[in-house]
């Protein structure tokens, strides 16, 4: 068996020469040259395993080398070394397609991985030509099928991706496909949900910490970071971390490396970064809730999951999948051409989290097959959703102006759009009935005490033109107490 061998691309004598000799070490057969041309006419005469290219060459650009490798046939993987502090030119080789890339002054330790992760991808490529299919994400619809392309292309970067999309459409099920099909599969998949973990714990929770930093640390403890070694860590929700942790693991992303809590020495972390949220983050950089410099890192190449009303086709199969699931170990229910023609109508705001919500609800209900009733669904049309998130901002700016306008207008039941579940993916609450102006007491307390809240909320959010952590302040409660209330309450921010 022939060893793999390397096309090294650099003007430095002294930077081959240890590339060179560090390759040779691992094993690998080596060709060293200066120049664009060299590499060109290297490349034409003979097949290689991996290229790794300076970014600045006597005669040309290392991204224009990037660009003729991957347009190429060979799927054949390339790196980029870049000056110390480069950090456009690493985002710009990535985008054009290259695998990953090294700063100078070049690390060992970081080479030697890189190099083994380019080398297991070439070899499973080999093993298995073509791109393979998704694991996890189900659809036969034009838009999956566009997707599941981009997650077999992905699998073969290092580079980091954002993936977006409404709450429910699956994206921490596209982040571990895009695991599974890299080289990295055999390695640690690590998900970590930003939004849940308090802000004063969050350094200790990604970097880990020493025995002894703080309180109630009796050993060491490895963060996330060092618990995704080799492998993938998925940062989901990555909109809701606080400023100040942006810092931090924006220099962490940087530096490949991370130092404990405690700790006074970084250590390198070998880690490829996936970020999700169903946020818009170019807006929340408008808004100044989140850093330009760690937008440009995580966005790399973003990944857009679809609604699934925009793939009404795949709802038969993702139903079938699910329901065999849920009956698992028994056989699975059939579901009835009516039941399947209401799915297909329905508009699922919680795209498919609520269709498993539906499944499984009907699932206790349905004796034998499942019929349409079984469902209990209650479609609206858009345009009926729409108004309702209307009125909603219409209530807010009322209560903000006059509150007795707003105790007025609730005189009739009040109503939560369907669109509001997009917060949590659940079914559609039943209306809320708001005792009369003139009954003596509440026909519900809950009920009653939820309007009332609902009101002060709104009041709060249409004071600060719907700036949460302001009108949390207003309140004196925290940002992640007001999250939460808001999404008990069934209140949506304005589109």
């Amino acid at each position: 068996m022939t060893s793999p061998r390397i096309l090294v691309v650099d003007d430095e004598a002294d930077l081959r020469e240890l590339l060179t000799i560090t390759f040779i070490k691992m094993g690998h057969d080596v060709d060293a040259v200066e120049t664009l041309e060299q590499a060109r006419s290297a490349l034409a005469a003979r097949d290689y395993s991996l290229v790794l290219t300076d970014m600045r060459l006597p005669d040309g650009l290392g991204i224009e080398l990037v660009r003729e490798v991957v347009a190429g046939p060979r799927n054949l993987p390339i790196a980029v070394i870049t000056a110390y502090g480069s950090a456009d030119n690493a985002v710009s080789a990535l985008k054009a397609g290259a695998f990953d890339y090294l700063s100078k002054p070049v690390r060992l330790d970081q080479l030697r991985q890189m190099v083994q992760s380019a080398l297991g991808l070439g070899s499973r490529a080999a093993a298995k030509p073509g791109p393979a299919p998704s694991l996890r994400l189900l659809g036969r619809s034009s838009a999956m099928c566009m997707v599941q392309a981009q997650i077999a292309r992905l699998a073969c970067s290092m580079a980091p991706v954002a993936i977006t999309g409404e709450s429910g459409t699956g994206k921490e099920l596209a982040a571990r496909d895009i695991h599974a099909l890299s080289p990295r599969s055999d390695k640690p998949f690590v998900a970590v949900n930003c939004g849940a973990i308090p802000e004063n714990l969050m350094e200790a929770e990604f970097f880990g910490y020493r025995k002894g930093a703080f309180t109630g640390a009796a050993e060491d403890r490895e963060g996330f970071f060092h618990a995704a070694s080799g492998g993938t860590l998925l940062l989901d929700e990555v909109a809701d971390l606080p400023l100040a942790m942006q810092v931090k693991l924006l220099r962490a992303i940087q530096e490949r490396r991370v130092r404990r809590v405690g700790a006074t020495q970084e250590e390198p972390v070998d880690v490829r970064i996936i970020s999700a949220t169903h946020q818009n983050l170019a807006a929340c950089v408008e808004q100044g809730r989140f850093r330009q410099d760690l937008y440009y890192r995580l966005n790399v190449i973003e990944l857009s999951l679809p609604p699934l009303r925009e793939r009404r086709e795949d709802i038969g199969m993702l139903a079938e999948a699910i329901l065999h699931r849920l009956s698992a170990p028994q056989a699975a229910p059939l579901l009835s051409r009516e039941a399947l023609e209401a799915l297909r109508d329905y508009p699922f705001p919680g795209n498919v989290r609520e269709l498993e919500n539906v499944l499984e609800r009907a699932l206790a209900f349905a004796n034998g097959s499942i019929e349409a009733a079984d469902l209990a669904l209650k479609p609206l049309a858009e345009k009926g959703r729409d108004g309702e998130r209307d009125r909603q901002r219409e209530v807010a700016a009322a209560a903000a102006a006059d509150p007795s306008q707003v105790q007025a207008s609730h005189a009739e039941p009040y109503r939560v759009a369907p669109s509001s579940l997009r917060e949590v993916g659940g079914a559609a609450p039943a209306p809320v009935a708001v005792a009369a102006p003139d009954d003596d007491l509440p026909r519900s307390l809950a009920q009653h005490l939820d309007c009332v809240e609902r009101d002060i909320i709104l009041r709060a959010l249409a004071k600060t033109n719907f700036n949460r952590t302001q009108a949390a302040e207003l309140l004196g409660i925290s940002f992640r107490q007001l999250r939460y209330r808001m999404q008990r309450l069934s209140i949506n921010e304005p589109d």
